[in-house]
């Protein structure tokens, strides 16, 4: 939304806008790792707050940003921002307090955020005519520091579920540290038990690596291209925009299922039908035109919205709450890298095979189907 106001005013060209943008999706997924350790370790309550300072900081230096060196430090600030304040942050905030029950909880907060878009970029655009870009970068800054950094300071500080001890709950005599029980000792007890992975295939971790940067890379593509693309395909400009919009709404409906049945189910099946959501959307527009395009939007929306779950869900799953934030961390680093790549990889390939390029997705997520197969012998286990 405020892409082409910035890079006009400070004269630096839409394409170095986005290059600082990849370039604090890399910066996060070099210290998503530590982000998520900080949190196994002291939870959300103490770690996100902090991220909204973060956020405000550096949309601040973005507002009053002169040319391109402080247009990249402060997409700089903001790539450690995300790094330690979005989805995967969120999730591990959510394991440290629930542990394994953590799932439903994270349906949640992927089904409210869903909206972002839909509130984010109408405020976004009210701003930049009321104030202009300065000004709406300020106003998301003062939202941080005031409703974001409010809402994370109640998060709970400590975990209150049925493998440890709540302090709050019990006598004040009885809160001292030789009696607290270590919140992850329920979970290290699995961690350690050699029967509690045996059904993993090996090289389980880089099987998840790969599965997840491959629908990484797809799903930042068609955020980046989708308009574009369906026009390539032979839709129309409005009719493009209109397919378009329909993702969100999408996302949102797919989430709605993990409130059902395919919540009580493993979330190996939702990683599997999320994988195969892009290949059966490329089918429908490839075989049947741009009038299949509305359906080829919801089809691939419905295959992001259930990822988003799947990949905070999976992980808990396969190798428990403990350690997860570090964990998570690391099995989505190289999917930060791709997501960073593939806006421009997939805008070469658009100029070079047009529509073509769509067999690049559907490629990549019948592979992340792939590695996620030899994972069958988790849910068919008794």
């Amino acid at each position: 939304m405020l892409a082409a106001p910035i890079a006009a005013e400070l004269s630096v060209g839409q394409p170095f806008f986005f290059l600082c943008f990849s370039a604090a999706l890399i910066i996060a997924a070099l210290v998503g790792p530590q982000a998520g350790r900080w949190i196994d370790r002291r939870g959300g309550r103490a770690v996100l707050p902090i991220t909204n300072l973060m956020f405000a900081c550096g949309l601040i230096m973005l507002a009053l940003a002169k040319g391109p060196l402080s247009l990249f430090a402060a997409w700089f600030v903001l790539g450690i921002a995300m790094g330690y304040g979005l989805y995967d942050t969120a999730f591990a905030a959510l394991v440290f307090l629930y542990g394994v029950k953590a799932r439903k909880a994270i349906t949640g907060i992927t089904l409210i955020a869903g909206f972002a878009s839909t509130v984010g970029w109408p405020l976004s655009s009210l701003m930049l005519n009321a104030y202009g870009w300065r000004g709406a970068l300020i106003g998301w800054a003062i939202m941080h520091l005031s409703l974001g950094l409010l809402l994370n300071r109640m998060i709970p500080e400590a975990p209150c579920r049925d493998d440890i001890t709540c302090p709050k709950n019990q006598p004040e005599e009885s809160q001292t540290a030789q009696h607290l029980p270590n919140p992850s000792d329920h979970d290290n007890k699995a961690k350690n038990d050699p029967s509690a992975h045996e059904a993993l295939p090996r090289y389980a971790s880089a099987l998840l690596v790969f599965a997840f940067a491959a629908i990484g890379f797809v799903s930042s593509a068609m955020a980046a291209h989708l308009p574009a693309l369906l026009m390539t395909a032979g839709a129309s400009l409005a009719f493009a925009l209109t397919a378009s919009a329909l993702i969100g709404p999408a996302q949102v409906g797919a989430r709605l299922f993990q409130f059902g049945a395919l919540g009580r189910a493993h979330p190996l099946w939702s990683a599997l039908i999320s994988t195969l959501a892009h290949p059966l959307a490329v089918l429908m527009l490839l075989l049947g035109g741009p009038a299949w395009s509305m359906m080829f939007t919801i089809c691939h929306g419905m295959g992001t919205g259930t990822h988003t779950i799947a990949r905070g869900a999976l992980p808990l799953a396969l190798f428990g709450a403990a350690g997860y934030g570090e964990r998570v961390g690391k099995l989505l680093a190289l999917s930060r890298f791709t997501q960073a790549l593939a806006p421009w990889l997939f805008g070469l390939a658009i100029e070079r095979w047009q529509a073509a390029s769509l067999w690049i997705g559907f490629v990549l997520s019948i592979a992340a189907f792939i590695a996620l197969m030899p994972f069958r012998r988790v849910i068919s286990r008794p």
